[in-house]
């Protein structure tokens, strides 16, 4: 987690606005009843934002636990000082059972084996877990008929049971949300039969960002947000569901922007190419912009000869192939642009946005993973 409070980055830096986060986390909190809880999912450095800083953060603004995705990202976070129930999504392996323990981390049990091999690694003090439950996603989870089981391991072995949980498998890619209906269902119909088993569940949980904010049946006692936090809509899907069902009064507002600087400024004459592969060739005289980013740092080859960039609040497009560490753009029509300028690869400038959808259509993704990866070295800075 690399986090900063300079004022002058030197090649690119992630800025986070504080206020956005705050706007969005408290539009979550009041969906919910009293009784109700929010974790917020700040895995993959809280998809590339810093998980420190997020963390804080929410904490600060109303979150009640914190949601990792491996034991060594819930270790990170103790040892900054956050003493929130934090759950690890991810699955657990020997020598982390005690490393749990020691951090009071709560752990996820997604199978049969997992619980067979945490019972043989048994920590000295009790690790609170949480039963991942299969529902038609088939990824992690614990089958239906694999419950019993389960149970009997449970029982037998005297473990704290805290949760049980599920994934929607298409809840954000569509506007039928009939699967995600029968995968609640069955969730509900495991509950009951862990219920009868002698197994008490205090905190079961479904519901995802979009779950959310569409449906409160998913929300039981704990709701799990990820991308919603960071001010970004899961799909154009959800957008279109909540507006359909009546659910839109919820506001997103980004929390993320990348800038970098300008670092170069050349004038090319008409007919000349530009960059890697000769893929652009000049049609007029042309200012270029070297930008010291590339494919290094997250920003996509799939942007050359096509991304955006916002330079003095006018968008100026990426020539040329975007290079590892480099990156070429065409500010001809940027009045005054010089070395040293603002270049905002993702975020506001004026009345213009590069939106991490645009660059998620871009590159033939979504937008968790333009975010999560972009420049994975550069500073996090708050504004």
């Amino acid at each position: 987690m690399t986090h900063s409070t300079a004022t002058t980055p030197r090649n690119c830096w992630i800025e986070i606005s504080k206020s956005a986060l705050h706007n969005n986390l408290v539009a979550f909190k009041q969906l919910l009843q009293p009784n109700q809880q929010l974790l917020c999912v700040v895995k993959a450095n809280a998809y590339g934002h810093d998980a420190q800083m997020i963390a804080e953060a929410a904490m600060e603004f109303g979150a009640d636990w914190l949601g990792v995705f491996q034991v060594e990202e819930g270790v990170l976070l103790r040892k900054a000082g956050l003493r929130a129930p934090i759950l690890v999504l991810g699955p657990s392996f020997g020598e982390q059972f005690q490393i749990a323990a020691k951090y009071e981390l709560q752990l996820t049990i997604p199978s049969l084996e997992s619980i067979n091999n945490y019972t043989s690694n048994l920590p000295s003090t009790n690790v609170p877990i949480h039963l991942k439950l299969e529902t038609g996603t088939n990824r992690q989870g614990i089958r239906f008929e694999e419950l019993e089981d389960v149970s009997k391991i449970i029982l037998s072995n005297q473990l704290s049971v805290q949760g049980a949980y599920t994934h929607y498998a298409d809840i954000e890619d569509t506007t039928d949300h009939d699967f995600a209906t029968s995968q609640r269902l069955q969730f509900e119909n495991s509950i009951e039969k862990l219920n009868s088993l002698g197994i008490n569940i205090p905190f079961p949980h479904t519901a995802c960002t979009a779950a959310t904010i569409l449906f409160p049946k998913t929300y039981f006692q704990l709701v799990r947000v990820g991308i919603g936090m960071y001010g970004l809509w899961p799909s154009k899907e959800t957008n279109v569901s909540a507006h359909t069902l009546g659910r839109a009064q919820i506001e997103l507002q980004p929390v993320m922007q990348w800038k970098t600087r300008i670092t170069q400024i050349k004038q090319v004459p008409a007919g000349e190419f530009v960059g890697y592969g000769r893929t652009f060739r000049t049609t007029r005289k042309t200012t270029l912009a070297i930008v010291p980013v590339g494919y290094a740092d997250g920003y996509s080859r799939r942007f050359s000869n096509a991304a955006n960039t916002l330079v003095r609040g006018t968008r100026a497009r990426v020539v040329g192939r975007v290079c590892m560490n480099l990156s070429m753009i065409d500010v001809t029509d940027v009045p005054g642009a010089q070395e040293g300028d603002v270049v905002t690869l993702l975020g506001t400038d004026g009345d213009e946005t590069v939106s991490a959808e645009q660059l998620a259509t871009l590159a033939d993704t979504i937008n968790y993973e333009i975010v999560t990866r972009a420049a994975p070295g550069a500073p996090r800075i708050w504004v």
